[in-house]
């Protein structure tokens, strides 16, 4: 994972700490933007990025990583500990 994006999520009563994002493993496949469009969306490079990471409950952040086909997106939680893809 050389190519990752870090985005800190701070939502109150989530157990998300922090969602990111492999780009090197993004093929653009939109399924998590179908999925939680408040949250993610393509940059100018075709890969996603997190516009905000507080605006999706945890179990739409968990349906959007799990959506992903080839799991560029991953959660984790405040301890660190990697929640999704499992």
């Amino acid at each position: 994972m050389a190519n990752v994006r870090e985005y800190p999520r701070n939502k109150e009563g989530s157990s998300i700490g922090k969602i990111v994002i492999d780009r090197d493993l993004c093929i653009a496949a939109v399924s998590c933007i179908a999925v939680a469009e408040s949250t993610f969306q393509l940059d100018d490079e075709s890969k996603v990025v997190v516009i905000d990471p507080n605006t999706a409950d945890d179990a739409t952040l968990t349906a959007a990583a799990e959506s992903c086909p080839t799991k560029a997106i991953l959660l984790f939680d405040k301890a660190g500990m990697q929640v999704c893809p499992k």
